[in-house]
């Protein structure tokens, strides 16, 4: 091999990940810096690389997103799925259907070219994209409301199937294989969802059983779930099934229950996920030609933006408005409607299928992609604050550790550093509350450890070193955490000064605090407030106006609040 490639490869790999800081601070997608380094180093840039091998590409795209759904579905909570589910499944295949249907219309009107390549085109670019959504959602660091952060991971994880199926039946069609085409497509559909569902579960538990019954080296487990979930990955793709949602579930399985060092296969997997998205978006800028984006730059803003104004808001608002999402939700979600690398890797299946208008489609795709990343996902941050979807998060660990050790069971070692101004008065380890099944190991102070006392005084930087369950982390948060909270996310703003139990009364309320609630009946409890505002599904943040009150979920347990804050409207 050229040892000349290697040293380029690197230095672009090296170039993106110097660059990356600049994402926070000018609010620009990292996944746009990346595009923008392959482009600069390829055909056209400075770096003069002709890179034109398409089925490397492909291959190399698969595996890419392969590796960033398992990630992402490891980090996906199970619980999540009670509130975003349902809504996420009906996004995730009749609106991409109604948002593939629209975009070819717009394409129809807007070029000149057949009806069917259009279509083509609409379908090419009607999924939303797992790495950017994963990707801009953590980056940003925004904690959004559980209907809403739930509905568009599962929908981005889980709407492949079906723009990979409207794809190739739209190829299969221009190809003219035969009358039977659309039959053999609705049945493609089916094996698509359903050998990727099953396969996927399936080997989800199976790749749990293997890491807890088999005694590896503690660094071998993070690659031992990698490499089962690309075999799961391809033993799908090869039964006709979506591998790529496969991979995803097999990673909701495993990321939801026990396994052993789970911590490490996280902390792995998330360096792996980030080197897939660097690998993915510098192969596809060094791909593209910019200079054949020029002549395509009018009728593609046209249809970026008719895509991300008119057609995704059509698609969302079709088809989440019975589940209960507020009008707030339901502009947020379609303005994450973010493209990135899934539309260019699926403009890939005209190019090798031999359609002739191929690479005007792919670069049609390029183009949407790049408008997708600057308009949408710039503004993502500003608006979910804009429309007050932001809830508290709870403070997590610096680090979490492993105990490979059977008598420790699921007790992991978290380091806790004290931050922001609560701690700036030292008060003694004895105050602390802590959950039940939790230690306190130790207290780290200018490279010093202290054993930990009830009468032992900790402040601000220093590091609190706890035993402790994955499941006592929410707890452990609230009184280990200091770290700096907007105004408007700070407890008391957020929640009122009063926490009530999500049985109480309306009229207990009443009679309590001095209020009057005409609006509902006395015996209704706070926890039925929310249950009919928000058709059975309440996560924390909800909020219900009730007189000179504001009613917020505090904590939910399963489809109940548990906890309501209460605070005074303005007036």
């Amino acid at each position: 091999m050229d040892p000349y490639v290697i040293l380029i490869g690197a230095a672009m790999l090296i170039t993106s990940i110097l660059l990356s800081p600049l994402s926070s601070r000018v609010g620009m997608p990292v996944l746009l810096i990346f595009l923008a380094v392959g482009m600069l180093m390829g055909e056209d840039g400075a770096g003069g690389i002709r890179f034109d091998n398409f089925e490397l590409a492909f291959v190399i795209g698969n595996l890419a997103l392969a590796v960033i759904l398992l990630d992402g579905g490891m980090r996906t909570r199970a619980e999540t799925f009670r509130v975003g589910l349902k809504p996420a499944l009906v996004l995730a295949t009749l609106g991409v259907f109604i948002t593939a249907a629209l975009a070819g219309l717009c394409a129809w009107l807007v070029f000149d070219m057949h009806w069917m390549i259009a279509l083509l085109i609409g379908a090419i670019i009607s999924s939303t994209d797992a790495a950017a959504v994963f990707s801009l959602l953590q980056g940003h660091g925004l904690h959004l409301n559980e209907r809403v952060s739930a509905t568009l991971e599962i929908e981005s994880g889980s709407n492949d199937p079906m723009a990979i199926f409207l794809t190739l039946m739209l190829v299969s069609l221009i190809g003219q294989e035969g009358a039977s085409t659309l039959a053999d497509g609705l049945m493609m559909l089916v094996r698509q969802f359903g050998i990727g569902a099953v396969v996927g579960v399936a080997g989800g538990f199976i790749i749990v059983e293997m890491a807890n019954r088999v005694r590896l080296t503690p660094a071998l487990y993070p690659l031992m779930v990698v490499a089962a979930g690309l075999f799961v990955f391809a033993g799908t793709n090869i039964l006709s099934g979506s591998g790529f949602l496969a991979i995803y579930l097999a990673g909701v399985i495993v990321g939801n229950r026990p396994v052993r060092m789970m911590p490490m296969i996280l902390q792995v997997h998330d360096g792996l996920a980030w080197l897939a998205q660097l690998c993915l978006f510098l192969m596809l800028g060094l791909l593209v030609t910019p200079s054949s984006l020029l002549s395509l730059a009018g009728s593609g803003l046209i249809l970026a933006l008719a895509l991300i104004f008119v057609i995704r808001p059509l698609a969302v608002f079709s088809t989440l408005w019975p589940f209960g999402f507020n009008r707030r939700e339901l502009f947020f979600i379609s303005w994450v409607g973010l493209r990135g690398a899934v539309p260019i890797v699926l403009a890939l299946f005209p190019i090798m299928a031999g359609v002739p208008e191929a690479p005007q489609i792919f670069h049609f795709a390029f183009f949407i992609v790049l408008v997708s990343l600057l308009v949408q996902g710039t503004s993502l941050a500003p608006l979910a604050r804009k429309l007050k979807l932001e809830v508290p998060a709870t403070g997590e660990p610096y680090r979490r550790l492993p105990l490979d050790v059977s008598a420790a069971g699921d007790h992991e070692l978290m380091l806790f550093p004290l931050r922001g101004d609560r701690w700036n008065e030292p008060r003694p380890l004895g105050q602390l509350r802590l959950p039940e099944n939790t230690a306190i190991a130790g207290i780290f102070r200018n490279h010093e450890c202290f054993a930990p006392a009830p009468d032992l005084h900790i402040g601000r930087d220093d590091v609190v070193a706890v035993f402790a369950v994955s499941n006592s982390l929410t707890e452990l948060g609230k009184a280990l955490s200091g770290r700096p909270t907007p105004e408007h996310l700070a407890e008391r703003t957020f929640f009122g000064d009063f926490v009530l139990n999500g049985d109480a009364l309306l009229g207990d309320v009443e009679q309590v605090y001095g209020i009057e609630f005409d609006e509902l009946p006395p015996e209704l409890s706070l926890a039925e407030c929310f249950a009919k505002r928000t058709k059975g599904h309440p996560v924390v943040g909800d909020k219900v106006k009730l007189g000179p009150v504001v009613l917020v979920a505090r904590a939910t347990e399963a489809d109940r609040v548990t906890k309501v804050g209460l605070k005074m409207t303005d007036s």
